[in-house]
C-alpha cells in the first residue's frame, strides 16, 4: 500500500511511447549507458534552452537524436553553430554517424518537465514557493489542461526540518490508463540545500466519445427501446419489416436453388 509508480512508465505501450527506440539484446547495457550520457550532454549544453526530453533512435551504425525544446533558436545557435558542435560531440562519444533534429514544443505550459523547471528557477531566485506553484498552475489550466498537481519537497524557505507541500487544481486520475498524465521533475539549488519539484499534468482523456457520437448512441438506444415496447404490446414497430411465415421463407429458398 502507498507505493507510488512513475505515471509515464505505467502508461508505456498504452498511450505513451518510449524515448529510446532501438533493440539490441547483446549490447543493451552499453547502449543504455550511452543514451544516459547523450541526454546529460544535451541538458548540460542547453541549460537555458528549456529542453524537455531527448529522443534517441538507432539503426545499425546510425544515430538520430531528437531534442524537444520550447526555445529551438537557442539550441540551433547562430547559423546552426551550436547544433553542429553538439553533433560532433555526440559523434565523438558514440563513434556513430549522428543526425540531430530540433523539435519545437508548441505549449510549454502543458509540459510537466518545463513547468517543474520554471518553478525550480523561481525558488532559486527566492520567490515564495506557494506563489510560484500558484502561478504555474494558473498558466497550465488556462492553456487547456484538465488538472495539475505540484509538489515541492526539501528545506522550504530555509527551514531546519525538511517537509513537503503540494497543491492540486482540477483532477489528476493517476490510476486511469486512458488519462494522459504527464509527469516531470526538477531540482532547485538553494542556499539551504536541494529542493525537489514534481509536477503531474492531466492533459486529456483518450478513447472518450465525442458529443455527436453520444447523440447517435442515444438515438439508437431510444429506437431499440421503442421497438421493444412495440413488440411487447403486439404491434409492429414503425419502419420494421413485417415478419414472414415459415412457408414463405421456405418457398424463397427453393426458388433461389
Amino acid at each position: 500500500m502507498g507505493n507510488k509508480t512513475n505515471p509515464n512508465a505505467l502508461r508505456l505501450g498504452y498511450i505513451h511511447d518510449w524515448q529510446s527506440k532501438w533493440f539490441s539484446i547483446k549490447d543493451a547495457p552499453a547502449l543504455i549507458g550511452e543514451d544516459f550520457k547523450i541526454r546529460n550532454l544535451v541538458r548540460n549544453a542547453f541549460r537555458a534552452a528549456a529542453v524537455s526530453w531527448v529522443g534517441i533512435e538507432r539503426a545499425g551504425s546510425y544515430l538520430r537524436v531528437n531534442i524537444h525544446t520550447a526555445r529551438p533558436g537557442v539550441v540551433i545557435g547562430k547559423k546552426g553553430a551550436d547544433i553542429e558542435a553538439m553533433r560532433k560531440a555526440v559523434e565523438g562519444m558514440t563513434q556513430r554517424k549522428t543526425y540531430i533534429n530540433v523539435m519545437e514544443i508548441k505549449d510549454p505550459e502543458l509540459d510537466s518537465r518545463l513547468v517543474a523547471e520554471s518553478i525550480a528557477v523561481q525558488l532559486e531566485k527566492r520567490i515564495a514557493h506557494r506563489r510560484a506553484m500558484r502561478r504555474a498552475m494558473e498558466r497550465t489550466i488556462q492553456s487547456g489542461a484538465l488538472g495539475i498537481k505540484v509538489m515541492v519537497s526539501g528545506r522550504i524557505n530555509g527551514a531546519e526540518i525538511s517537509r513537503r507541500e503540494w497543491n492540486r487544481e482540477g483532477r489528476v486520475p493517476l490510476h486511469t490508463f486512458a488519462a494522459d498524465v504527464d509527469y516531470g521533475t526538477a531540482e532547485a539549488m538553494t542556499s539551504a540545500g536541494l529542493i525537489g519539484v514534481k509536477v503531474w499534468i492531466f492533459k486529456k482523456q483518450h478513447f472518450v466519445k465525442s458529443f455527436k457520437e453520444l447523440q447517435q448512441m442515444a438515438k439508437k438506444e431510444a429506437a431499440l427501446a421503442a421497438a421493444a415496447m412495440a413488440i411487447e404490446s403486439g404491434e409492429t414497430p414503425a419502419g420494421a419489416p413485417v415478419p414472414e411465415s415459415v412457408e414463405a421463407v421456405a418457398a424463397k429458398v427453393e426458388g433461389a436453388k
